[in-house]
Parts: structure tokens; C-alpha cells; sequence
């Protein structure tokens, strides 16, 4: 999860939401990573699992992760818990929940809903309170930054018609 933190910072310094997502093999070793590229790659799809994912698939040169875990900093979303589904991956390890969009255990659950052909094992609130707070942290600075650009047009603006 220290890697996907890493990797969330990287996507965070270069624009994106800051979630990061490795995935290590039945050993532990690491195969794949990825982080948020949804901004620099101008694709809807470029969310962190779904390019680790990607990844993986090149590494194992196969889309089925039998024994593999996914890492990742914030709980996945419908299409990347589909996607982790369909990927038939055994584990999946999250920091924070999602209350807006999280679809493994907050919103909804696609692991265990009868729509699923695979069950998985999964583990939340891993190092939560790091993913959290990086979360929180780039969130305000965005809002900080917008509110500072707000505030210059105002000021910048001739108001003596």
C-alpha cells in the first residue's frame, strides 16, 4: 500500500486525482501499477486499477489474476470493481471508502452481488488514514487554487462603469 501511496502522490503532483493501485503475484512480488491518468491521457477509463490492470494483463500475458492482491488507495468505483471482478482477482486491499462513488462496501457491492461471477476477498481501511488525508489535502488545495483564481478575476475587473 506504501507504493500505491507513492503512486497517488505522482498522479496528484501531475493533476489527477491522487489514487495510486499496484498488484503483487500469490508471492508478493510486485507485477503491475498504475496510477490516475483520466487528465493526461483525456480517457475516462485511465482510473489507477484499471491501469494497473492493463499492466498486469501485459505481464502475465493473460487477463486472469488467479492469486493475485490489487492495492489500492481509495475503494473502487463500478467499472474498476467490475473490471477487478472480471479480472478474477483473489484479493483486493483498500485504504479510505468511497461515500460518493465506492463499490465494494459503501455505495454498493458489486464483489458480492449475484451479477458477479467471482468472489473475491476483500480488505479495507489499510493505511486509511494516509489515503484519506492525501485525499483531503489535494482537494483543498484545488479548492484554495480556484478560490485564488476567482478572487484575481474579481479584482483584475473595472468596477468604475
Amino acid at each position: 500500500m506504501n507504493r500505491a501511496l507513492e503512486l497517488a502522490q505522482n498522479a496528484g503532483d501531475a493533476g489527477e486525482v491522487p489514487v495510486g493501485a499496484v498488484i503483487t503475484d500469490a508471492d508478493g512480488n510486485l507485477i503491475a501499477e498504475g496510477e490516475n491518468r483520466k487528465e493526461r491521457d483525456q480517457d475516462p477509463t485511465a482510473h489507477a486499477e484499471i491501469m494497473a490492470l492493463r499492466a498486469a494483463r501485459k505481464n502475465l500475458q493473460s487477463w486472469r489474476f488467479h492469486g493475485c492482491t490489487l492495492y489500492v488507495t481509495l475503494e473502487p468505483c463500478p467499472m474498476c470493481a467490475g473490471a477487478i471482478v472480471q479480472a478474477r482477482v483473489a484479493k483486493l486491499v483498500y485504504g479510505v471508502d468511497d461515500t460518493k462513488t465506492g463499490a465494494i462496501r459503501t455505495v454498493i457491492n458489486i464483489p458480492d452481488s449475484a451479477a458477479s461471477n467471482h468472489r473475491l476477498q476483500v480488505i479495507g481501511g489499510i493505511l486509511e488514514s494516509a489515503c484519506r488525508q492525501q485525499l483531503q489535502n489535494w482537494f483543498a488545495t484545488k479548492r484554495n487554487q480556484k478560490q485564488s483564481q476567482t478572487e484575481t478575476k474579481l479584482s483584475s475587473c473595472d468596477h468604475t462603469n
